[in-house]
Order: C-alpha cells, then structure tokens, then sequence
C-alpha cells in the first residue's frame, strides 16, 4: 500500500512550498511554529503524520535559526511517529564551506550533514550543491537537483545568435561547461584573484568573446561584486552583450544596486532563495515544478534523472 505523502513548509521557503504542494497537487499540511519570547522556536504538526511520508520544505538561508528550525520539524515528524522524513531544501546554507583552504577552519557543510542525519532525517532533496561532492558528506539518500532544468529552456527561448557561456571563475568552469553542453556551445572562463571573501583583487578572461552574446553561469550569486566584475570586463573584451544565469540569488549586502548599476542584460535566477527585494534586472523562474516532479518519482520509486534534460 502507497503511504500518504504530506507536505509542510518552513518560515523560510513558505511561498515556494506553496508553489510545489500545488504543483504536486495537494495542500500543504498544517504545522505552527511557536517563537518564544527569547526567540526560541517550537515546531508543531496539528495534524497526524503517523505512517505518512513527510516531506519538510526549507532553504537554510541565513540566519542559521532557518537550518535549526528544520532541524526541529525533523525530530517533531520522528516523533509524531512519521514514517519517512524527507527534507527538502532548495538551497543549503554552509554549502560553500566544503574542504579545509587553510589551516584551522570548520567544514561547515560537514556539519550541517551531521546535523540532518542526526536528528533522523531519511533523505535529502536539494537543487545545484556549491559541490556536487558534498553528496558524499550525506549517509543517506541525496538527491541532487539540476537547476538548469527551469532556466535553460529560459536561455533557448531568448534564441540568442553568437552564444558563448563564461564561467566567474576557474572552480565553475564544469558548472559552465555543462550548461553549455546543451547548447553545444563554447565556454570562456574569467580568472579571479582575491585577497579575502567577497573581494576581488584582479580579474582576466581566459578566451575570446567579440561580437558574442555572453551568459555567465553559477550556482550562487551573494554580494554580486564578482558577476558585476566578470560582466564589466566581458563587454570590455568586446562581448555583444552579457547575462548571468545563477541558480541561488542571495543577493546579499549591496548586491541589488550593483546589479542595477552593472552592464548586465539581466540576471535569471530561481525562487530557491526569496527574492526580498524588487528589482527590473533580474528575472525569477520557478523550480516547484521540478520539485513536485521529483517528490512524486521519489513517492512511485521512479528515476529523479528522468527529471533533467
């Protein structure tokens, strides 16, 4: 007998768990999330979850109470007697923490995985990890989501001539190089140098983009002082134009008057992360349908590849 899928969302990813319930085809299930006066949070479910499959929906953006948050509506479904707990986090925070650069730091994505798992979580679900490695952090199901199922089909509707994509920096260029592949498309790669996080000493293009009409790709897109960089110094090198397809738009500190200010076409990103400011640049395309599709596969025991293009 199939169980009973039910889906609740976190304060923070609320209007994208609405989009993907209604995707999927059902309501979201109902749950409060009690603050007490010291701003400790206490997560309830006020429906049965017993014998259900559960899936939680919740982006741990800053600030960290987002991931302890979701952490609590884990244990609450084990403890309501769930009989599967999926998260499902569309962006996970600490992700660009994932390997010791210098002596003495935390692996920041090691720990949040120690913490999904061991508060029970049963399996993962989760769109374009800073490093597809970190699925191996995880000792349980992780399913790991191509964004670029929602925005290349974006880019191939513009019907661009001269296409050519840029990775931001050497670590995206099999990010780029992917997303190009799709369009049997050529990639370029802006080399960045930085002295310390969110600053950027010096910036070179590695390739040649006259005449092209360039697309930057990455997964993330903070402070935007690199994606405004590489765009100011593609159109230099001669681009015809340049836009940037990021699939998380923290968009972080002056991030939205640099994008405005910026030689940017436009920035296309996904609703992973809400988008808390208005802004004529950047486009918003919606991954609950991918979501929903996968929960379902997830739920029929089909294929989640299937999923991709």
């Amino acid at each position: 007998m199939a169980q009973q899928v039910k889906i609740f969302a976190g304060n923070a990813s609320n209007a994208l768990a609405q989009r993907i319930a209604e995707a999927y085809g059902q309501p979201l299930g109902d749950l409060s999330i009690q603050r007490f006066a010291d701003t400790e949070l206490g997560p309830s479910f006020n429906e049965s979850v017993r014998g259900c499959a559960v899936f939680l929906i919740q982006s741990t953006t800053p600030p960290a109470e987002n991931l302890m948050e979701l952490a609590l509506m884990v244990d609450a479904a084990k403890r309501a007697s769930a009989y599967k707990v999926n998260i499902v986090m569309p962006y996970m925070g600490y992700a660009r923490q994932d390997r010791k650069d210098k002596p003495r730091v935390s692996i920041g994505a090691k720990v949040v995985a120690n913490m999904i798992q061991s508060v029970g979580a049963d399996r993962l679900m989760t769109c374009d990890l800073h490093a597809g490695q970190i699925q191996g952090f995880f000792d349980i199901p992780v399913d790991h989501l191509d964004g670029a199922t929602v925005t290349a089909p974006y880019i191939k509707s513009l019907d661009l001539d001269d296409l050519i994509f840029a990775s931001p920096d050497v670590g995206g260029v099999v990010r780029t190089r992917a997303f190009a592949k799709k369009f049997g498309a050529e990639i370029v790669v802006c080399d960045k140098m930085r002295l310390r996080a969110n600053e950027i000493a010096s910036m070179q293009v590695i390739g040649d983009v006259t005449g092209m009409n360039v697309v930057l790709v990455d997964d993330i897109v903070d402070t935007a002082g690199t994606i405004c960089k590489a765009a100011e110094l593609l159109m230099e090198r001669g681009a015809k134009s340049v836009r940037a397809v990021i699939t998380h738009g923290l968009l972080s500190g002056p991030a939205h008057e640099r994008i405005r200010n910026s030689a940017l076409e436009e920035l296309v990103i996904t609703d992973t992360i809400p988008l808390k400011e208005d802004n004529d640049k950047i486009r918003v395309i919606s991954v609950a349908n991918l979501f929903a599709n996968a929960i379902r596969n997830v739920v029929t025991h089909e294929s989640i590849s299937s999923l991709f293009i």
